[in-house]
């Protein structure tokens, strides 16, 4: 079969070809180039469909520089393709249908409310999913509230933070609405009667965009900002599932998300964790369970859903220790343990895809020699 290759799966952001994760890329071909494992990377629009060929972007570790080249498919391709709204979308989607034969490293994760709905009908899983609904009507929001204090209003399909607002119960028949926009703007928090809700939200179109209803996890430090954790899991060089790193990531002033493209910071899990937890003599226990849990849901979502490398977890963990699986993101970046200071996670965050893409690919060599061999005649 030759030396292994991987195709990094990626889109342009826009008509200028710029690439989100370009400086991902050129660490992934580098540490590559180390195991054994040619890297490039390409998008559907440099496929010729006709000739099955691929106009790659291939990356030069010695010169430092980019140039384009005729290739083959790969042995193996690495989705990291996130949700666009344009035509380049559309052609992502064209190119998993066509060949979506070829071995990919991660499969397509379905959207938060399926997710949802797959993790709440296993029994394992149940306590830590906090209560979630469709969006129907504003009688959805009102009979979340009737039971929890905060509300959060998430779009199925959104990231980063995008969309998101957070309604909290107030005393004298007050709510407090809070939140983001489509770009990731702040929204400024506003004070409204109850009666007015179902008027304030009329605008945000809840029903026809898809939005879920869920119960909110009170996450406020002391100095009033949100935090959070984002634990990743990925397989491995023996193509098992291990927990790479958690880090927690503390929202931007009068954010209610943490989302460090919306102005959050990084800090480390085990520093917060402790200063967080009613008990701080727990925190390391907290953190074994989180580990465990992270591990569990991965295997779980992969039986699923089919093959997946990693995933990001977005988890809360209350101030008794209970942990709560906020969101899963199925391509996560690897940023946030750059910027909590955690070198090594970061490393491995970026080549243990790599790293199971050579477990991968000498499975499959070993699979057809023994295939061969068995049809080969004395």
């Amino acid at each position: 079969m030759g030396q292994p290759v991987l195709g990094i799966l990626t889109l342009y952001l826009n008509e200028d070809r710029a690439l989100e994760e370009r400086p991902i890329y050129q660490k992934m071909t580098s540490a590559g180039k180390s195991i054994g494992l040619d890297v490039f990377v390409f998008t559907p629009q440099d496929v010729n469909y006709k000739q099955n060929r691929i106009h790659a972007m291939v990356y030069n570790p010695e010169t430092k520089s980019w140039t384009r080249k005729w290739r083959t498919f790969p042995h193996m391709i690495y989705d990291r393709c996130r949700i666009q709204r344009s035509r380049r979308f559309e052609q992502l989607l064209h190119f998993r249908k066509k060949y979506g034969h070829l071995t990919f490293l991660n499969r397509v994760l379905r959207n938060k409310w399926t997710v949802y709905k797959t993790m709440r009908a296993d029994e394992r899983f149940r306590k830590h999913l906090p209560a979630t609904t469709m969006y129907d009507s504003i009688q959805d929001v009102l009979l979340m509230l009737r039971k929890y204090p905060i509300v959060f209003l998430k779009p199925i399909g959104g990231t980063g933070g995008r969309g998101i607002l957070r309604i909290e119960k107030l005393r004298n028949g007050q709510v407090l609405i809070q939140g983001r926009d489509q770009s990731r703007r702040i929204i400024s928090p506003q004070r409204v009667p109850l009666s007015s809700l179902s008027s304030r939200l009329a605008k945000w179109d809840l029903k026809s965009k898809r939005y879920m209803v869920q119960q909110g996890i009170q996450l406020k430090l002391p100095n009033g900002r949100v935090h959070d954790y984002r634990m990743l899991v990925q397989k491995n060089g023996q193509g098992l599932w291990e927990v790479t790193g958690c880090a927690a990531r503390i929202g931007a002033p009068r954010s209610i998300t943490s989302n460090l493209h919306g102005g959050g910071e990084a800090t480390s899990m085990s520093s917060l964790l402790e200063q967080w937890l009613e008990n701080s003599d727990t925190a390391g226990e907290v953190k074994q369970t989180a580990d465990n849990f992270g591990v569990e849901t991965a295997a779980f979502l992969e039986k699923s859903y089919g093959r997946l490398c990693e995933l990001a977890l977005d988890i809360a963990i209350d101030r008794k220790g209970h942990i709560w699986l906020l969101e899963v993101n199925p391509k996560p970046a690897r940023e946030v343990f750059k910027q909590a200071g955690e070198k090594e996670t970061y490393r491995q965050a970026i080549t243990r895809p790599l790293e199971y893409a050579m477990w991968l690919y000498a499975q499959k060599k070993q699979r057809k020699e023994a295939k061969e061999a068995a049809v080969t005649p004395l």
